[in-house]
């Protein structure tokens, strides 16, 4: 590899087969207030049986790129341009009847807020029993319901057979969740998006439902995008992590690397604001000041450089192509240019 790299499709580091290639992705809503360029050209690979984290702020594009891939956009919204490829098939080229046979059958969603996306006047086990039906119509309602139980069984869900008669408001949202998780892998798709499952779960339950992710994946062998903004949860589960901002790709590495070799100021800024079980605790912890851009304005130059403590000229008035970091590590930042000054260069 050069000193630059234009885009990281799949394989670096690695010996997988992608199982899903997203190319110069750009995603916009269309509104009053004019056009929101919510995804700007972002291109990244999902390797089969591969755990890939993406990590971000509200608003840097993260979800955004997940409804792409699924094509549930809002009425507003709508891909310009890229691809997204799927086991060989163009996605953005597909028509509404085939992305329903994709959905919940190659492709499944955990959704943020499981109380949101369950019909409070079905019982759960007839939503998640529907969601197989949907892709299996030649199985019968007996049938359903045994895939249902062993599904609830393998999700730890407590007495199947009563919490299928059981309605959402019913359950806590740990367990609505677990029933999300079912639901996803009804019919053993390819590839699995979770889409911050965990946010609204306390500490102990976000952690069981990590594991049982974790463990599902094992037994399934199922490919995940595993969408957060939380770096603490990605380090449990994901094998490479993605970090986005302002609709963009700033940075992707292994896990071990983002960690242990972080190469962009906003992935340190990232790491600086977890606690850490040996920090001092009368200190205060870092956060990153300012706020994220407006992106009906996107800004020309590097969309973090308003509040990076390390920004040159540069990095307002052009944003940076890719620069090798390492083996399979890129990085979008000037200061990683040989010619960047050394002094207040936290690379260097």
């Amino acid at each position: 590899m050069g000193q630059k790299e234009g885009r990281r499709l799949c394989g670096a580091g690695g010996t997988m087969e992608p199982i899903l290639q997203i190319e110069n992705l750009k995603t916009s809503f269309f509104t009053s207030s004019g056009e929101v360029q919510a995804v700007r050209g972002v291109s990244f690979c999902v390797e089969k049986g591969d755990i890939l984290g993406i990590v971000g702020e509200s608003g840097s594009g993260k979800s955004v790129t997940s409804m792409s891939i699924l094509k549930l956009l809002a009425d507003t919204g709508r891909i310009k341009e890229g691809k997204i490829v799927f086991e060989g098939q163009d996605l953005t080229a597909m028509g509404k009847k085939q992305m329903q046979k994709i959905r919940g059958e190659k492709i499944s969603m955990i959704f943020q807020d499981p109380m949101s996306s369950l019909n409070p006047l079905i019982p759960v086990g007839k939503q998640v029993a529907e969601m197989i039906k949907e892709h299996h119509p030649e199985k019968g309602k007996d049938e359903l319901k045994r895939e249902v139980l062993e599904l609830f069984s393998k999700v730890r869900i407590p007495e199947p057979e009563k919490r299928y008669r059981s309605f959402p408001h019913e359950f806590s949202g740990g367990m609505r969740q677990r029933v999300m998780i079912a639901m996803a892998l009804a019919n053993k798709p390819d590839l699995l998006i979770a889409d911050e499952p965990t946010t609204a779960l306390d500490v102990t339950i976000q952690d069981q439902i990590l594991k049982q992710i974790r463990g599902l994946q094992k037994e399934f062998g199922t490919s995940i995008m595993f969408i957060t903004h939380d770096l603490g949860v990605v380090a449990e589960l994901c094998s490479r992590v993605i970090v986005m901002y302002g609709g963009l790709i700033m940075e992707e590495a292994s896990i071990d690397d983002i960690f242990e070799n972080p190469r962009h100021p906003y992935t340190l800024g990232l790491l600086e604001s977890i606690p850490k079980l040996e920090q001092d605790k009368s200190k205060r912890l870092s956060p990153i000041p300012g706020s994220p851009p407006d992106m009906t304005n996107p800004p020309a130059g590097c969309p973090f450089a308003p509040r990076c403590p390390y920004a040159r000229n540069i990095c307002a008035s052009q944003c940076p192509d890719f620069y090798c970091a390492g083996e399979g590590h890129r990085s979008r930042c000037w200061l990683l240019d040989p010619e960047a000054p050394a002094d207040h260069n936290p690379f260097r």
